[in-house]
């Protein structure tokens, strides 16, 4: 399996551990979110990009459709915020970074 298969296979795996802890098996729950963020975001590079203990920040900003839950393709798109972040700040460094929060 390819480097991005493999990346593609655990993205929906973790999803699926995750939402699968209640009835609602496609979505996860502010609860379902706090644990995920608490026990998967360990580098301070990801944890300062979303803070777990302000959950229900982190589902407002998720939640696009405002049912209350992250539906995978909300779970999709908070990876990609994430990625993107740590992408910015790997290319600009963080000299560069501060001259970006200035603009």
């Amino acid at each position: 399996m390819s480097k991005l298969e493999r990346s593609v296979v655990s993205l929906v795996e973790l999803f699926e551990q995750y939402a699968g802890q209640d009835e609602h098996k496609n979505q996860l729950s502010a609860a379902e979110l706090k644990q995920l963020l608490e026990k998967e975001l360990t580098c301070p590079e990801f944890k300062k990009k979303i803070n777990a203990e302000e959950v229900q920040e982190a589902m407002e900003m998720l939640d696009k459709n405002h049912d209350g839950e992250i539906n995978f393709r909300e779970f999709c798109q908070f990876v990609g915020m994430l990625a993107k972040g740590y992408f910015k700040q790997k290319r600009c460094g963080k000299n560069d970074r501060r001259r970006e929060d200035k603009s």
